[in-house]
């Protein structure tokens, strides 16, 4: 790669050593960072073809970032470069993960309102739901179960927001969902751990 830059392109080699190459190492750190949280999100909905093509990718990109740590130990701008794209990575995917929304979530709202507009809603958006008459700490509650791809998860908190705003709710990632029912993960901390696990490195 050094010979590419200093001698085919003709840059001077101290332009190359402290700036294109800790850039390159940079960049391939986020690549590489970003796939790996992507990959995470496909193996937990079970896209298994997806997840090992992104994992082949991963793991090249981070091998041939490496490698270049190894071929120049002495440049104290890698080891700046190499950490930087890895937290810089962890940023970015996290966005893109936000924007690719993929998979559904269950979301839990309880509320002493009426929740005839909200079941209403629900079903002229053909999101399954479940409704349980419950007994709270300020007596009778309305609980609302639904399941919804996440995509349209914005819409329907606006749509909590205009009918019942007091409504208190939670939304957990679902890992798995079928007409008979829904598997949640068990905890979003065990989520976190998979992750991290996922893009430590050595």
């Amino acid at each position: 790669m050094e010979e590419f830059f200093t001698q085919t392109l003709g840059w001077p080699e101290n332009l190359f050593s402290y700036v294109i190459l800790p850039l390159l190492i940079f960049l391939a750190r986020i690549m590489d960072v970003s796939i790996n949280t992507i990959r995470i999100i496909y193996v937990l909905g079970g896209r298994r073809l997806t997840a090992t093509l992104l994992g082949f990718f991963e793991s090249f990109i981070w091998l041939m970032a490496i490698r270049q740590i190894f071929e120049h130990l002495d440049n104290w701008v890698c080891y700046i470069a190499y950490p930087g794209g890895f937290a810089t990575g962890i940023l970015v995917g996290m966005i893109i993960e936000e924007k690719i929304a993929y998979g559904k979530v269950i979301v839990r709202i309880i509320t002493r309102k009426d929740v005839t507009q909200l079941i209403a809603f629900l079903e002229q958006s053909n999101f399954r739901y479940t409704r349980v008459d419950t007994i709270g700490s300020e007596g009778p509650e309305n609980l609302v179960f639904t399941v919804l791809p996440r995509e349209n998860l914005e819409l329907l908190l606006a749509k909590m927001k205009e009918i019942v705003p007091t409504a208190f709710y939670t939304v957990e990632k679902v890992n798995r969902a079928a007409e008979s029912g829904a598997i949640v993960q068990e905890s979003s901390r065990w989520s976190i751990a998979e992750w991290l696990r996922g893009v430590r490195r050595p």
